[in-house]
């Protein structure tokens, strides 16, 4: 009996094998790696709608360009790439010569040089407060905000008037509201 090629390759392959072979087969939508949106529980970003509440921020739109390989997200395209070989073997025989040199006069003149060790410590990450708590988002929507804003800015504005018994805002010298400031921004 024949065996068709589905039914060979099943019984050639182990199934863990198949698994983590370096060979990918392409994902949903043509992508290249596995697709990262995370689902609507995992999402942790959050969005003002209004009313003091927030709510998940929108899933987002497939990128255009899924599936095609982009050399310039490579490191070897952002970042500059060394012209020379790195640390000591770059310099010229009589450089390396001098450099000794004075490492060594600064080392007997009794100046602190770091060793090895201190060269490859890592750098320890600073401590972050302990009673640090972040701010609490608003829970105010854009256009909510904004209107806080402006009342803020209207109320001082009163204020500024009724003390300096002037009329218009046009009048004080320095703008409070946006209104105003964007006004007087035209006419220069």
């Amino acid at each position: 009996m024949m065996k068709t090629f589905q039914q060979f390759i099943t019984e050639v392959y182990d199934k863990d094998i198949q698994g983590r072979s370096s060979i990918r087969r392409q994902q949903a939508g043509g992508r290249i790696e596995p697709e990262r949106k995370k689902t609507e529980p995992e999402k942790r970003r959050v969005k003002a709608i209004g009313g003091g509440k927030t709510a998940p921020a929108k899933s987002y739109k497939p990128r255009k360009d899924i599936g095609q390989d982009r050399p310039e997200q490579r490191a070897s395209a952002r970042q500059q790439q060394p012209e020379k070989t790195r640390g000591s073997a770059s310099l010229s025989p009589k450089e390396a010569q001098r450099k000794a040199h004075r490492e060594r006069k600064a080392r007997e003149a009794g100046a602190k040089t770091k060793t090895a060790d201190e060269l490859l410590r890592k750098k320890t990450a600073k401590k972050t407060d302990p009673n640090y708590k972040a701010a609490k988002a608003s829970g105010l929507s854009p256009t909510e905000r904004k209107a806080v804003t402006r009342k803020g800015e209207r109320k001082l504005r009163d204020l500024v008037l009724k003390s300096t018994g002037k009329e218009k805002e046009s009048e004080l010298k320095h703008p409070i509201t946006a209104k105003e400031i964007g006004r007087r921004n035209k006419k220069k």
